[in-house]
């Protein structure tokens, strides 16, 4: 079903893709636009029970492509360094596929709310807390249920 990367040598195994997931803040979220236009759109995340999860509005772009096509890729960057003189980059990235859904249940959303804020907002607790209370009916909650993942990186 998933294609086979051509480059063997610079796979990296299934651990290095979840580290860089877990790790990133950021990554491109690639959907089925309108007209058939491929959407890809910047945003932060979180890895959790082995899904992906980000936060958004109810109402959008990507909303309405993941309801119209649920298919998605997601890709992080781990790191890169330009190496001029050698014309290359070393670097580490992550990808993957699976289906998106927007998480109905409020004990997943809570879950996935709570590590946006210990990743991306540590020390704030207390006011992330207030502010999931104060945003809740008009925060979604979209979960990846990751199909597959690769990882690709070159030597340090």
């Amino acid at each position: 079903m998933f294609r086979e990367m051509r480059r063997k040598d610079k796979q990296r195994p299934e651990e290095d893709a979840i580290r860089m997931f877990e790790e990133t803040h950021y990554g491109v979220l690639s959907v089925l636009g309108d007209d058939g236009y491929p959407y890809g759109v910047p945003l932060n995340h979180v890895y959790l029970d082995g899904k992906l999860y980000f936060h958004c509005a109810l109402k959008g772009h990507k909303i309405d492509a993941i309801r119209k096509e649920p298919k998605v890729s997601y890709c992080v960057i781990g790191s890169e360094t330009s190496v001029p003189e050698k014309r290359t980059t070393i670097y580490k990235s992550a990808v993957c596929f699976g289906k998106a859904r927007i998480v109905d249940d409020p004990d997943e959303k809570m879950r996935a709310l709570v590590k946006v804020i210990e990743k991306h907002s540590p020390g704030f607790h207390e006011e992330g807390m207030k502010e999931i209370d104060q945003k809740w009916i008009v925060t979604n909650v979209i979960a990846i249920d990751i199909e597959h993942m690769t990882a690709k990186g070159t030597a340090e």
